[in-house]
């Protein structure tokens, strides 16, 4: 499940007033499904939304889960896929890996926290890290269960401060980080990514798988035409936003600096023009332009100093080379290159790097 996803399933079930749990992966070994920082959340009645396995080990997580609810105490539990010997016994994981998860209690008194918190750091724009005590050797403070949610700020932690420099770390380093602290705290500082966001210009038939298939992977997408009746045959209904605008104006419409990956899609070579003028100061982690490569060689000599500034930023044609022939497999190519350039990826075949 998406993080946009999980998180709507924490709205949904909190309106019950049932404790949950939240899962953390805190520690990998080998091969595993998931990778330290990853996170699902388990119901009261067991269900439970995310995977940290393949869904071999999510029922045992859930029965797990229940003693936490009951006690109202954090758990941390192993499971060691490492021995072969595993398929005698019926587990048959294949991956050979080791995992480590901390379940912790959220409850309606406590707010559901940290999970509301970590929840409304996914929503915003700017990242933090989240750090909790994972256990402590001789006992004291903070316990296993602590948890520090870090902007940046110099807020005051209060007791929690000594969690800080290590969050300074993981976020510096871009990466989570488990590991013991001086005070003989095993602490998971993991850093908290801002749910993306996608800004479609165009909203064509072709733009609606891209606008599907970007919600299917829990991404904000906001989706912009300048033709009301490409708006008004109601295919947009999983985007956050559609919206007619004024291609002239989409900088102060739109605020184009809070998204993550832009598409130039509206198959006219001015109102393209005009949109890539608006955007060639804005720092988006990817942004491309729909067509050939000679289209995008004409809009950017057409462009001037603004033109310039976009070579060597603007993709066209976009994509991965996977044989896309129609608009589905398109947008599958072009979705697939988004994520691999957002998350600082070769768009390989993993194959390739074994």
């Amino acid at each position: 499940m998406s993080t946009r996803g999980l998180i709507r399933t924490f709205e949904r079930w909190r309106l019950t007033g049932e404790p949950m749990v939240l899962a953390t992966v805190y520690e990998t070994i080998g091969s595993t499904y998931s990778k330290a920082g990853h996170r699902i959340l388990i119901a009261a009645n067991g269900d439970y939304q995310g995977l940290v396995s393949g869904g071999c080990l999510e029922g045992d997580l859930a029965e797990r889960a229940r003693r936490v609810i009951e006690t109202n105490q954090p758990l941390a539990i192993s499971f060691d896929m490492r021995d072969e010997a595993d398929d005698l016994w019926g587990l048959g994981v294949g991956c050979n890996g080791l995992i480590r998860v901390f379940l912790q209690p959220l409850t309606e008194a406590e707010d559901y926290q940290p999970f509301s918190d970590i929840a409304r750091g996914l929503l915003d724009a700017a990242p933090a890290v989240v750090a909790t005590v994972i256990a402590r050797a001789g006992g004291g403070e903070p316990a296993p269960g602590a948890t520090l949610i870090w902007n940046g700020g110099d807020s005051d932690a209060g007791s929690l401060e000594i969690l800080v420099p290590g969050c300074r770390e993981a976020r510096a380093a871009g990466r989570t980080i488990y590991r013991r602290e001086p005070d003989g705290a095993a602490v998971l500082f993991a850093p908290i990514k801002p749910i993306r966001r996608l800004l479609v210009l165009g909203a064509g038939l072709d733009a609606v798988p891209v606008v599907n298939m970007a919600a299917e992977l829990g991404w904000r997408v906001t989706v912009a035409d300048h033709r009301p009746a490409y708006l008004e045959k109601g295919v947009f209904d999983v985007a956050e936003d559609a919206r007619l605008i004024d291609p002239a104006r989409m900088s102060s419409t739109l605020a184009p600096d809070r998204f993550d990956a832009i598409i130039v899609m509206s198959h006219h070579l001015l109102t393209d023009q005009a949109y890539l003028e608006q955007l060639a100061e804005v720092p988006a982690g990817y942004l491309g332009v729909l067509g050939p490569k000679d289209r995008r060689e004409r809009l950017l000599a057409a462009l001037g100093d603004a033109g310039k500034t976009l070579h060597g930023r603007l993709k066209g044609p976009v994509g991965l080379d996977i044989g896309a022939d129609d608009p589905e497999s398109i947008a599958l190519s072009l979705l697939a290159e988004m994520h691999a350039v957002l998350a600082g990826a070769s768009g390989r075949t993993l194959t390739a790097t074994d």
